[in-house]
């Protein structure tokens, strides 16, 4: 289907297609699980039948090919969310995508990260909360009390009980991502708000990765002198998670001057052997 084309009003069958695409492509989210976009390329895999649907074949359209290229470098920036409640982002991602199709000249192509990088925070944090520490939780509790009595209704209920919320909210989600982003974007560019929903949402992208930042990178110094001085306290009292922002800082120049990632990774394991070897991190 060509941009024109995806104009045109859907059947009830194509939304259900597009429903369930988002819905199985949400599980393969982690298959190409990767340190340094994390599930960035599960997120392209979602998202491509609708970039390939959106600018068809480069025979019949010559700048199909570039508009491709340009879409899948941008889905895959940076990604990390539970894969249940990913399908929602998928189908807003997804209605975004058409909405900057057909309109590439009012649309800013950057709102789309941005509102990624937004939802991924406060979808994880619920999504594993709900998933991993509650479901699960009382499924696997429930089942194996019926499997201490030899009952195979043990591993059955567990997975069940585990499979129908997840199956749900997946399904749900992208749908009403989809079906409720469409109907979200028009208004925003009806009335030309766009550009402040994606300062807001940018801010909150910010947010969410300084929170990540402070939290995945576990950086600290035993450094101290007696028994009254402690390098690390005096430090957090000034600015906390100074040395962890200091060090993505170091990593951002490194990229910005065009060092690879293959180098990166050998500089930071290096200089954490070396320095926590002279007790300079721990």
């Amino acid at each position: 289907m060509t941009t024109t084309e995806s104009t045109k009003s859907l059947t009830k069958k194509e939304l259900n297609h597009r429903y369930w695409s988002f819905f199985w492509r949400s599980y393969a989210i982690q298959a190409s699980w990767n340190y340094e976009g994390q599930m960035n390329m599960g997120f392209l895999y979602g998202i491509a039948p609708v970039i390939d649907r959106l600018y068809g074949d480069a025979d019949t359209n010559p700048d199909s090919l570039e508009k491709k290229k340009e879409a899948y470098r941008r889905h895959l920036a940076f990604y990390n969310c539970t894969p249940q409640t990913s399908a929602f982002v998928l189908g807003l991602a997804s209605s975004m995508e058409e909405e900057y199709a057909k309109n590439p000249k009012e649309f800013n192509p950057d709102s789309i990260n941005a509102v990624k990088s937004s939802l991924m925070g406060p979808l994880s944090g619920v999504g594993d909360s709900f998933f991993q520490g509650t479901v699960r939780v009382l499924a696997f509790g429930l089942g194996l009390n019926f499997a201490r009595q030899g009952s195979i209704l043990g591993p059955i209920l567990a997975i069940v009980i585990s499979a129908i919320p997840s199956i749900l909210v997946t399904y749900y989600g992208g749908k009403y991502g989809y079906t409720a982003g469409n109907k979200f974007l028009k208004k925003l560019t009806s009335e030309g708000i766009m550009d402040r929903a994606m300062y807001l949402v940018t801010i909150v992208g910010l947010m969410v990765i300084g929170s990540m930042i402070a939290s995945m990178i576990g950086i600290t110094t035993p450094l101290h002198m007696g028994k009254s001085f402690k390098l690390q306290k005096t430090l957090d009292s000034i600015f906390p998670q100074m040395i962890p922002l200091a060090f993505t800082f170091l990593m951002y120049w490194l990229l910005k001057k065009k060092v690879s990632t293959g180098w990166i990774m050998v500089i930071c394991i290096v200089s954490g052997l070396v320095l926590s070897v002279l007790g300079i991190f721990a």
